[in-house]
Parts: structure tokens; C-alpha cells; sequence
């Protein structure tokens, strides 16, 4: 098990009947090993299925009957209730998790990513609701949704004072592994996720980005069924963020589910086969990206407006607002019949836009239209251009 608040240089361990470890709330006690549940029992692996494209990402997800489908969903959860106190924090969250897929549950802060993840994992219990994860019922078969997932949380949780190879062999060997067998497990994800060169150096003097891929390791040394990523890569930067998605579709790649969370719109872009978007506790949108993006518009006009009264003016038609630059986006069809329509309404004067730019919509355009809060990529996401057209009014 990784380390807790009681137990600060524990490892985790992630497929036995012990809580799957969180940094945020204390872990609840384990729950008793019976004869009848084999503590390390193997767990066959899904064949990868991608039916075919789904947007012009070529990314797929899982298509209808007769598809090849998998008859019996990774994750199925239906009305997920949660409240601490007066605060209801999930308010009936239904999802549909196909096996060998990559999914994402994307919100701002507070939205419930993270409570969802915890009564999948068993962390914690839904007020009302089922859910049910590798095909067992997280409260009636709790043990059995343990042994066959692994959860990353938002911080790395290794054991900094033993080497690399170290906590790798520990986890083998807390799995049921032989000696031999838990050394070569851990030579084969070290060799995985890039660490060989540093196998022997204690994990203290790991980058962030080696920690989270050791972290990510660890979870891996029993071969789960459903693997659990919870922001995993808040804090890294760009390269160790690259890096971390590789390792994410290479695992989708060899038929394991992943359920991700993040606020970064282009993670879930460039990894989910579907997303959902959670805000104030209630699903609000799912799909494939491109689904998701033609829902709000197929294009975005982005302003950049020549005063401060004009940006107040016109920002509640925006999708997009910058103020530091003055810009805001707004929603449109693309055609150039539909794009001049919008200048002569906005700026009938023809004083108050200084340029516009025409874009693709992104998941930025989504997120924005969909949920309260703005995304950590908006500034960033403006001036990044999917197909771009600029031009300068006349």
C-alpha cells in the first residue's frame, strides 16, 4: 500500500483487499480476508477494441450492437448520490465505462471527479446509487473491485528513502510474488516507463516527472483490470506531461481501461475515447471529443476588441473571454455568410473589433459553454490555433 498518513513509508499495494490509497481523506480500515477470497487471485485481460474512427482524431470509441462490444461494461454506474453535511457533492451521476478504453470525467474544482473516483474505488460510500467496476458491486464484492484495480492519485506516493527498483520489488513481493518473479516484474516496468538508469538511486532524488512514472509503476505490478488516474498529471511540467500520456495510451493499448480525471482539456482531447463533463455534481455532457465539440458550435470567431468598453459591451456573448488582451470568442457556424452576419451585429459601427480570427471549436469552447468555472488552458488555448484564419476588419 502506498504510504498514508499512518503509515508514512508504506507501499501500496494494488490489487489486495487493502484500501487503495488517497492523499486527501484518511483511508477507511480493511476489511477482513475470508478463505473464500484468494488475496492474489490473477485476473485475465481484456482484448483491446476500437470499432473504428469517431472524429478526425482517429481516436474511437465503443460502437453499438453487434460491434464486438464487450456485454459487460469496465465501470457502470447508475444515480450516484453523495453530501457531506448540507453540501451535496454528487447530485445522481450515471456513466458507462466500455472495457479497453481510455475515459475521461473532466470538471472544474468541486465539480465531484474526485468523490466519483472514490466510491468507484471503494474510498467511499454513495449516499444512494450502484455502481459496479470490473463487473463486481463496489459495497457487496468490495475485495473483489480491489484486487482488480489500481488507483494513481494526484500525488506521487512512493517510498522516497528505498530505491526505484526497490519499491517495485516490495509491491511484487506484497502481491504474492516469489523473489525471483518480483525482481523480474520490477526490471520490466522499470524498463517500461524509462527508469532503468536511475533503478538504484533512492526515489528521493527522482524528478517529479520519475515519480509520478514510478508512482504510475507501482500500481501496474499486479496487471490490473481498471486503472484509476486522478489528475495524475497536476504540477508536471509540459515534457513529464508528454511523457505520462504516452505510458497511458500505451496501456490502453495493451486492453486495460483507464478512468481519468482532469481539468486539462487537451489531456482529455488527446487521450479519452469518450468524455464526460461533470460541474456541480451532474453529468452535463458526454461523448467522443468531436461530439462533444459539435454540440457547441463548429467554429469559434475570436475578437479582439479596441476598448475596454467594448469588451464589457459585448462579453456576455462570449464563449472565451481574455481580458488582459481584450479578446473574446463567440460561437459560429464558420461560413463566411454567418461570420460577416456576426461583425455587423457586434460592431455595427465598425469601430469597436480591431481584428478577429476565425478557429476550430475545441474542448476550451465545451468546457466554457458547459460549466461555471473557466479551464486551466483557457489563456493558453487562445492563443493556440486549430485551423486559424486571421484577418484585420476593414
Amino acid at each position: 500500500m502506498k504510504p498514508s498518513a499512518h503509515e508514512p513509508h508504506g507501499p501500496r499495494k494494488p490489487q489486495a483487499p487493502q484500501e487503495p490509497h488517497d492523499h486527501r481523506e484518511p483511508h477507511t480500515p480493511d476489511e477482513p480476508h475470508t478463505p473464500d477470497e484468494p488475496r492474489h487471485a490473477p485476473h485475465p485481460r481484456p482484448g483491446r477494441r476500437r470499432p473504428g474512427p469517431s472524429g478526425p482524431s482517429g481516436r474511437s470509441g465503443p460502437s453499438g450492437p453487434g460491434s464486438g462490444r464487450h456485454p459487460i461494461p469496465a465501470i457502470e454506474a447508475t444515480a450516484l448520490q453523495k453530501s457531506y453535511g448540507d453540501v451535496r457533492v454528487l447530485g445522481g451521476v450515471d456513466l458507462r465505462v466500455e472495457r479497453g478504453t481510455v475515459f475521461s470525467l473532466l470538471g472544474p474544482n468541486g465539480a465531484g471527479k474526485t468523490t466519483t473516483i472514490r466510491i468507484l474505488t471503494t474510498l467511499t460510500g454513495a449516499d444512494a446509487g450502484t455502481a459496479r467496476v470490473a463487473g463486481h458491486d463496489v459495497v457487496a464484492e468490495r475485495s473483489a473491485v480491489r484486487r482488480a484495480i489500481s488507483l494513481t492519485g494526484q500525488f506521487a506516493a512512493v517510498d522516497e528513502m528505498q530505491t526505484g527498483e526497490e519499491n517495485l520489488r516490495m509491491m511484487a513481493r506484497l502481491s504474492g510474488a516469489s523473489r525471483a518473479a518480483a525482481r523480474s516484474r520490477a526490471a520490466e516496468l522499470l524498463e517500461r516507463f524509462d527508469l532503468t538508469a536511475a533503478a538504484r538511486r533512492p526515489a528521493r532524488t527522482y524528478s517529479g516527472g520519475m515519480r509520478r512514472r514510478l508512482d504510475l509503476a507501482a500500481g501496474l505490478v499486479g496487471n490490473p483490470e481498471v486503472i484509476f488516474l486522478d489528475e495524475p498529471t497536476t504540477g508536471l511540467d509540459p515534457r513529464s506531461r508528454q511523457q505520462l500520456w504516452e505510458v497511458v495510451r500505451e496501456l490502453s493499448t495493451d486492453g486495460a481501461t483507464v478512468f481519468l480525471t482532469t481539468q486539462y482539456l487537451e489531456e482529455a482531447d488527446q487521450l479519452a475515447d469518450r468524455i464526460a463533463v461533470i460541474d456541480g455534481g451532474r453529468i452535463v455532457a458526454e461523448g467522443t471529443s468531436h461530439d462533444l465539440k459539435s454540440r457547441v458550435a463548429g467554429h469559434r470567431l475570436d475578437l479582439v476588441l479596441s476598448s475596454r468598453a467594448a469588451y464589457e459591451r459585448l462579453a456576455a456573448r462570449a464563449v472565451l473571454s481574455i481580458p488582459e488582451t481584450l479578446t473574446l470568442g463567440v460561437p459560429t457556424d464558420g461560413t463566411a455568410v454567418h461570420v460577416r452576419a456576426l461583425l455587423d451585429e457586434l460592431d455595427p459601427g465598425r469601430g469597436d473589433v480591431a481584428r478577429f480570427s476565425l478557429h476550430t471549436a475545441t474542448l476550451d469552447d465545451v468546457f466554457l459553454t458547459l460549466t461555471r468555472t473557466p479551464p486551466r488552458t483557457a489563456t493558453s488555448s487562445a492563443v493556440s490555433t486549430e485551423s486559424t484564419e486571421e484577418a484585420t476588419r476593414v
